[in-house]
């Protein structure tokens, strides 16, 4: 076993986590809608296509929005409390959630799309300045890097769609 590959808690113990089969349901669950959004928007009939890509960009609101909420239930299990830095980004994250969700309502789908790919994308770079100090379940760590590309990708395709409709 590569020792490179191991985070902190798994080098200490020496052994590697496996991630428990309901979190990597939950992982790859919640991204379900969201591909099968896109995969609708590219390659079904365009009569579905507002209803795809409205539902498409609630879900992935409501994924970073959620994703907020663990992140801040997560920062109360800390002694001590949670960090200002930690509160701030929480709030963004829950921020450009409902902002995407208000600019989806007013029907405005490509800066809803782009908001979400930002909310991942400082997500993604946010938890890498985080994972050493973070206590996190070894098993669940692994499967961060899908839980923040995959959204981040498929937004990105609904975005190049939106941009590219006729109709928007």
């Amino acid at each position: 076993m590569e020792r490179a590959d191991m985070d902190s808690r798994e080098r200490r113990s020496g052994k590697r986590a496996r991630s428990p089969r309901i979190d990597r349901l939950f992982v790859y669950g919640a991204m379900l809608p969201l591909l099968t959004g896109a995969l609708i928007l590219w390659f079904a009939p365009e009569a579905q296509s507002f209803l795809a890509l409205n539902l498409t960009l609630f879900w992935g609101a409501s994924v970073l929005m959620f994703v907020a909420g663990v992140r801040r239930g997560a920062s109360l299990r800390q002694p001590g409390g949670a960090a200002i830095a930690e509160i701030v980004v929480m709030i963004g994250l829950f921020l450009a959630g409902v902002a995407s969700l208000v600019a989806t309502i007013w029907a405005f789908p490509l800066a809803a799309a782009l908001l979400q790919i930002a909310g991942f994308a400082s997500l993604g770079i946010l938890d890498r300045i985080a994972a050493p100090n973070d206590d996190g379940q070894p098993s669940v760590e692994r499967l961060r890097p899908l839980q923040i590309c995959a959204p981040i990708a498929v937004i990105a395709a609904v975005a190049i769609w939106i941009w590219r409709s006729p109709f928007l």
